[in-house]
């Protein structure tokens, strides 16, 4: 094979304890990366190099390696195996020239695979899947295809046949070159016959790979109905094709542990990826044109300040080029945590960029700053599903806070933030528990931010009035000098849902001066922040129909005062009911457990509204329903618990409804406790 100028980018991809961190270090050793091969246990990988990863053994942030195999460039991309960590996934993948996906060899952990085949399926990315920690597997190979492809929408192609020893797996039968290899441990396999007992099954296995090529290739199947055997170089070149075509997806075996399959996957890249011109042609970037780069991460590092992640997918960029109104002040090469300068970044290659300060995640960087029309969208940030109120214990951190939340949020687009305006608190959105906590520890590992804390949110329940008063009030005050007096008269009354607040006035006659009528309404909306029950009030009307005014004692601060007492005098007259807010939720998730989310739904006092196949997603359903907000704290932990970690949801806020009997009381209870407390 004629060697490519160009850089290409192979992104490992895969559920959580897949292996991909392993992996990633095995092709890294293989390719001379590396001088000695780390494991995760010892904690001495190019990948996980944080705190936050190295604490817990698991990625919590992608990892960017180039490395140099056969005289080809690659650019290899771990990225975290956690759901809640999907975002990272997304966008490296969005750059990518192939996906690598990395999975076990259990058919029961299958199903998490669903949403990130059909990410890849949607944008056409093509992927392959190798079955990694088969010197463990349990299940037979045949089981674990099966298994994997009841969630996939392309069919898999099977690139090798296993030779195994009882229950080791000890080589392979290539299907295409019609070779047979022993796994040599620290070296290439060595090349074998053929195993006499398996000489009838790797030759059905190989029909069926090459009828599955078939279907996509008419002279293939030319050749197979006239029973002609296709030369090994066709057969290469048919699956290349379907592969960057998207139309098949190639499966191959080994353990990354042990190196095993790891040469034969690197050279399945080398043969079959398509380089970053096919690439870019696929995300609608023209060949020709100005140099441009796609962001696809952006990061805080110590002591370089902002860095924006980019491939470069047309030309080539200079350090300190101007793109657009900005100029990268320093550009690098990354491995893991270490960085290289870079004077130019060539097209394929990954820079890091430095101090583009209005640069985000999915920019396009173009020397003239404009954006070339048709290309494919960036993934949006994911809808979040868990929450946290976070705050400082001390007072002087809480504008580094804020910095640090402007800063993580570029980080991570699926984390988000928002001051409660019902509750007044900070409240931390992401995708889980998991996320969040390794939110917490990035504050503090990166941020210096040891005082920050969190806490379950607080729902923002509110209480209206079913029954209509008419109240009067005095406030009367007399000190030296002028006193304090205001009087006045006012109809409170209840009404229609969603309606909030709505203040008016009859009065006739000047009984209550025109000027001091502003701060009769200021004094009713300063109580019902917190009404008889202690939350705030909505849904009444108050109209101010008669008073009394004094020449000399009244003032604003009277009549405001005077607004104040007649509704904390009459609205407890007014029956007040507690109101919840209600939420729209659609659950997604494999058809087999729509039985156990609509039970989830029940337990949580939700109301089903129904259920639907989800729009093109395979064996997928989408559950809807009313809940209270009240109930969906820890939804998706439950969620994913039940669904093999594959179920999410999106949600909305429908309405408020009233909230009567125990649950009521014990709300109540809570919210006077907690002021009692403060």
């Amino acid at each position: 094979m004629t060697k490519l100028a160009e850089p290409r980018c192979a992104v490992l991809v895969g559920p959580y304890l897949s292996g991909k961190t392993t992996l990633l270090e095995s092709l890294l050793s293989i390719t001379g990366t590396v001088n000695r091969k780390g494991t995760v246990k010892e904690g001495n990988t190019v990948g996980d190099s944080s705190l936050e990863a190295r604490g817990r053994q698991m990625s919590t942030e992608l990892t960017v390696a180039p490395a140099t195999y056969l005289d080809d460039q690659w650019t290899f991309i771990d990225c975290p195996g956690s759901v809640e960590f999907f975002q990272d996934s997304q966008d490296a993948l969005s750059i990518a020239d192939i996906a690598v996906v990395v999975v076990e060899p259990e058919t029961d952990r299958a199903i998490m695979l669903s949403p990130l085949l059909r990410f890849l399926d949607s944008r056409n990315i093509p992927h392959m899947i190798f079955i990694n920690k088969v010197d463990t597997a349990d299940a037979s190979p045949s089981d674990v295809l099966a298994a994997y492809q009841a969630v996939s929408e392309r069919p898999l192609v099977m690139r090798q046949v296993p030779i195994q020893d009882e229950d080791t797996i000890r080589g392979y039968v290539d299907l295409i070159s019609d070779r047979a290899y022993n796994y040599k441990s620290g070296s290439a396999s060595d090349l074998v016959e053929i195993p006499v007992e398996l000489q009838e099954i790797e030759q059905s296995a190989r029909t069926e790979m090459l009828e599955t090529l078939a279907d996509f290739d008419d002279d293939l199947l030319t050749q197979l109905i006239e029973d002609v055997v296709p030369p090994k170089e066709e057969i290469y070149q048919f699956l290349k094709k379907d592969i960057a075509d998207d139309k098949v997806v190639p499966v191959l075996f080994g353990s990354a542990e042990n190196d095993q399959g790891v040469r034969r996957l690197l050279k399945a890249l080398r043969h079959d990826v398509p380089d970053p011109v096919a690439t870019a042609d696929r995300l609608g970037i023209e060949a020709k044109g100005e140099p441009l780069a796609w962001i696809f991460k952006t990061i805080h590092a110590p002591h370089l300040g902002k860095l924006s992640l980019a491939r470069i997918l047309r030309g080539a960029i200079k350090d300190n080029t101007a793109l657009g109104s900005a100029h990268p002040s320093g550009m690098f090469r990354l491995t893991g945590e270490k960085h290289e300068k870079l004077g130019e970044a060539k097209l394929g290659e990954i820079a890091a960029m430095g101090r583009l300060e209005a640069a985000k995640t999915g920019d396009i960087l173009t020397s003239s700053g404009k954006v070339p029309d048709g290309l494919e969208s960036f993934p949006k940030p994911l809808s979040p599903m868990y929450s946290a109120a976070i705050s400082t214990e001390k007072s002087s951190d809480e504008v580094k806070l804020t910095e640090a939340l402007a800063k993580i949020r570029e980080e991570d687009p699926s984390l988000s933030y928002e001051q409660n305006l019902d509750t007044h608190e900070l409240v931390l959105w992401g995708q889980g528990e998991m996320h969040l906590q390794i939110a917490s520890d990035r504050f503090k590992n990166k941020f210096n931010l040891s005082s920050v804390t969190m806490k379950k949110p607080q729902v923002p329940y509110s209480e209206t009035i079913s029954k209509p008063v008419s109240q009067h009030a005095r406030f009367k005050r007399q000190t030296g000098g002028h006193g304090q007096f205001g009087d006045v008269h006012v109809d409170i009354k209840p009404l229609p849902r969603g309606s909030g607040f709505k203040f008016d006035n009859t009065v006739v006659g000047g009984h209550v001066p025109r000027q001091f009528i502003p701060a009769v309404e200021n004094g009713v909306k300063e109580y019902l922040k917190s009404g008889p029950l202690g939350f705030p009030v909505v849904d009444l009307s108050v109209t101010l129909t008669d008073g009394q005014h004094h020449a000399v004692d009244s003032s604003e601060q009277a009549f405001k005062q005077a607004g104040r007492l007649a509704m904390s005098e009459g609205l407890p007259q007014c029956k007040p009911v507690l109101l919840e807010p209600i939420c729209k939720v659609t659950i997604s998730l494999p058809t087999e457990f729509t039985s156990k989310a609509q039970r989830v739904i029940s337990g949580r006092r939700g109301q089903i509204l129904g259920f639907d196949a989800k729009s093109g997603w395979k064996s997928w359903d989408e559950v809807s329903s009313l809940m209270p907000q009240a109930e969906m704290y820890d939804l998706i932990i439950e969620l994913r618990s039940l669904s093999s970690g594959a179920g999410s949801y999106t949600f909305e806020f429908d309405h408020k409804q009233e909230l009567t009997g125990r649950d009521a009381d014990q709300v109540i209870s809570a919210r006077a406790e907690a002021k009692k407390a403060s």
